[in-house]
């Protein structure tokens, strides 16, 4: 987390030394956790859990719902030991490692959890009067309805905790574990006094089908996180919470599975799902299971009233409220211990809305899927944190990734699983509340910055994979990957434009932008904006390449800095591209000190001479192959196809001109042809012209101007060695061809290897271009094609080693 976001909310929620709350220790997390764990379901629904499933059925249904809250409790113990946990519970520990924007939706969803969960609770508890009702209507003549208990019973709780606060929860807390201990106490130290068989292994006929009973029986598993609520009122959260929170979940889990046996063993199917209080007829005294049953959903209702207010008034003490008077009102607290008595009356308002409708399979519903949302999320936390790698994320308890990410993802297909309907409607209302949120805030990005995190430390260890697993062993296949380096980034588009065709999907390419000069303030702020303009470039055009930029003294020390760069992509940077316009021919010198560098380290080198036509319509690539090409050629053809590649040049046909001397002349149109039927090059062989050229007769440049004047571009390789010696004269030839890409090969390329991966993808476009003749011809030659063994390769070494 963000120590300076820490320190702000700090201030924002005005706490101060002396507002620590009340002190405790961990046994109010222990019990508050457990008294809500050990619930109503537990009382009314496990016979019918265990006569529905049977033994086994019911232990699995254990297992599972704790191979959900067990990693929630992990999760909630190693963020809490990371943070300076202060009031707010769950919603702090959310909101400081998600962000303000997330921490609220989900705070919000939280609270709304907690509140309705008291409403569910009192039900409960009134349905634990039950058996009291016809003793009643004997003596009264009156015929009680459950809301005649839990309406009352609400309005004497919350009475009581608006007087006496949290003080008076915990004292109640105690007293109500007390007497759920002597319950399950009796309940084991009782045997079976039925008339029927037990059959630990068997059901009922026609039982329920599992997930509907594990949908029932679910929320017994959901308080594990009760005691995290009262975070801003203990002593010394950093311990309470993970010693209190793993110990009352493990002995939840352990207690749970000891009571399916004892009802299996003690009680028939048919016994159990019979009578909703099968487990008073095993246990030592009956009536200890009814009174139990209202200790229980007592404790769980004094946990929630407790908590659910410290959650509006920490959301409050956040200003997540969109209205500034409500956070005012919200936050406001009652002496000392800052009491939330505010927040505490709001929530009566809500809890007797939902206690009037007396429903508790609906209550039931609405609460599991927001604390099943909230138990995901937080597994989610701590699975990001894991890989993030964030320097202040240091826990003192580390759970594990793998463990997180469990939690995480059955929380969520266990939501569909539960109520298909109610989980679709509580992402629905999650989502529209999140992006409420975030209208109003711009600085909330905690979230995004631990998602880079995690990019950040799994595209390191893939480059580190990459590198360690490389070997001076011939590449099976050759990928271009490109750096550009231009001075006129945001006025030509030509070589910004050829990187983003060349790298669409073969490659990668890195395009940096020269600044000449010394690094100071002013040219580090030039660079920053310029850097700016180019990714928003980069986004218009959808290009697939990165962008950077670098200062330097001149342009040969810049070329310089960038060969000896790692590979962005993972993989080693291998080619080099320069531009210079038709136009402007005095960058031609630097172009030919920089190709003196890219040849230091093996680079293949591509110059582009651009012009304002712009590489026309993009549907004429004429390649020019000569005796001088033989280093050349395969990178030649290469890059040609590779171009076919982007749906810019869909549709376009290229030409390969072979103009060798008269003697030589058949040997390569043999080779040529060879390739062509074999389906290596994906081209006609009417699209193969032969030229018998001697060029004591016709220069090169007349010979190329003539065929080639109308071409959209034009790729032909050259020599280093005599552009030096000719001071770079061979890039002003062609006056009448405008866009022309020179090429250099600095490594050896196996063509047919290449080339092969590409047919699919240039059959692919001519099928969408309605170019179906094309597409069925290359398909036909790629079916005669014989499997060739690639040349030999000289793998590219790195820089460190030239």
């Amino acid at each position: 987390m963000n120590s300076a976001n820490e320190i702000n909310l700090a201030n924002r929620n005005g706490q101060k030394a002396k507002d620590s709350g009340h002190g405790f220790g961990t046994a109010p997390v222990f019990l508050a956790a457990i008294s809500t764990i050990l619930g109503a379901v537990l009382f009314l629904r496990f016979g019918y859990a265990v006569g529905h499933a049977g033994m086994f059925g019911a232990i699995a249904i254990i297992l599972i719902s704790h191979a959900i809250t067990i990693p929630t409790a992990l999760a909630i113990a190693e963020i809490a030991t990371n943070l300076k946990v202060e009031g707010g519970g769950e919603y702090f520990i959310i909101s400081r490692s998600f962000g303000l924007t997330i921490g609220g939706t989900i705070g919000f969803s939280l609270y709304f959890s907690q509140a309705i969960s008291v409403a569910f609770y009192m039900i409960a508890f009134a349905e634990s009067i039950t058996p009291a009702f016809g003793w009643i209507e004997a003596q009264t003549g009156i015929s009680p309805e459950t809301w005649m208990i839990s309406i009352p019973a609400t309005i004497l709780l919350l009475a009581l905790i608006l007087t006496k606060g949290a003080d008076l929860g915990v004292s109640i807390l105690w007293v109500v574990a007390s007497i759920l201990g002597v319950s399950l106490l009796m309940f084991f130290m009782g045997s079976s006094t039925v008339s029927g068989d037990p059959n630990p292994y068997g059901t009922i006929d026609a039982p329920d089908n599992f997930f509907v009973v594990f949908a029932i029986i679910f929320p017994a598993f959901t308080g594990m996180t009760a005691g995290v609520g009262l975070s801003g009122d203990l002593a010394n959260p950093r311990k309470s919470i993970p010693l209190g929170t793993l110990s009352a979940t493990i002995f939840g889990m352990v207690t749970y599975i000891f009571i399916v046996l004892k009802l299996a063993y003690g009680l028939s199917p048919e016994e159990l799902v019979a009578d909703q209080f099968a487990m008073s007829k095993i246990a030592l005294w009956g009536p200890i299971i009814p009174i139990g049953l209202a200790a229980a959903t007592l404790s769980s209702a004094v946990g929630s009233i407790l908590i659910a207010p410290r959650t509006m008034q920490a959301l409050a003490a956040d200003e997540v409220f969109p209205v500034q008077k409500i956070n005012e009102f919200l936050k406001r607290g009652k002496g000392a211990s800052n009491e939330p008595i505010n927040a505490t009356a709001i929530t009566a308002v809500l809890i007797f809305i939902f206690v009037s409708l007396g429903s508790v399979d609906f209550v039931a519903q609405i609460i599991s899927m927001f604390f099943m949302i909230t138990y995901g999320s937080l597994c989610l936390v701590s699975f990001l944190e894991h890989f993030a790698g964030n320097p202040s994320y240091r826990p003192t308890f580390r759970s594990r990734w793998y463990i997180s990410l469990i939690g995480a993802l059955a929380c969520f297909i266990m939501m569909f699983q539960m109520a298909p309907l109610y989980a679709a409607l509580s992402l629905l209302a999650i989502v529209i509340l999140y992006f409420s949120l975030k209208r109003g805030r711009s600085d909330a990005d905690d979230f995004s910055a631990m998602i880079k995190g995690v990019l950040f430390q799994l595209t390191r260890r893939l480059q580190l994979v990459i590198q360690r697993r490389q070997t001076s062993e011939a590449q099976q296949s050759w990928r271009p990957s490109f750096i550009a380096i231009s001075d006129s980034s945001l006025t030509r588009l030509a070589p910004f434009d050829l990187l983003r065709w060349i790298s669409h999907y073969y490659g990668f390419g890195t395009f940096i932008h020269f600044i000449k000069g010394v690094l100071n303030k002013e040219t580090n702020m030039e660079s920053r904006k310029i850097l700016d303009s180019l990714i928003r470039q980069g986004k218009s055009s959808g290009a697939s390449i990165y962008v950077d930029t670098i200062i330097s003294p001149s342009f040969k020390t810049a070329v310089a800095q960038i060969v000896q760069i790692p590979g962005i992509s993972g993989m080693d940077n291998n080619s080099v591209l320069f531009e210079f316009h038709e136009d402007s021919e005095s960058n031609i010198t630097d172009i030919i000190e920089g190709c003196q560098f890219a040849a230091y380290v093996d680079f293949n080198i591509c110059v582009l001479r651009s012009s304002a036509r712009h590489f026309g319509y993009k549907k004429r690539i004429h390649i020019w192959l000569t005796h001088g090409d033989y280093a050349n050629a395969n990178l030649i053809i290469l890059l040609g196809y590779i171009m076919l590649g982007h749906p810019q040049w869909a549709g376009c046909e290229i030409e390969l001109f072979a103009a060798f001397r008269k003697k030589e002349l058949n040997k390569h149109i043999r080779q040529l042809h060879e390739l062509i039927d074999e389906g290596r090059i994906p081209i006609n062989r009417k699209n193969l012209q032969k030229i018998s050229w001697d060029d004591d007769l016709q220069s090169y440049d007349a010979l190329v101007t003539e065929r080639s004047a109308n071409a959209d571009l034009v790729i032909m390789g050259f020599s280093l060695t005599k552009l030096m010696k000719e001071n770079g004269q061979f890039f002003k030839q062609f006056a009448a061809i405008k866009d022309i890409l020179f090429v250099r090969a600095g490594e050896s390329i196996a063509l047919e290897e290449n080339l092969s991966a590409i047919n699919k993808t240039v059959k692919d476009i001519a099928e969408e271009k309605n170019g179906k003749a094309l597409a069925k011809d290359l398909e036909k030659k790629a079916k005669n094609a014989e499997p060739v063994k690639s040349q030999d390769k000289k793998s590219k070494s790195s820089s460190s080693g030239k």
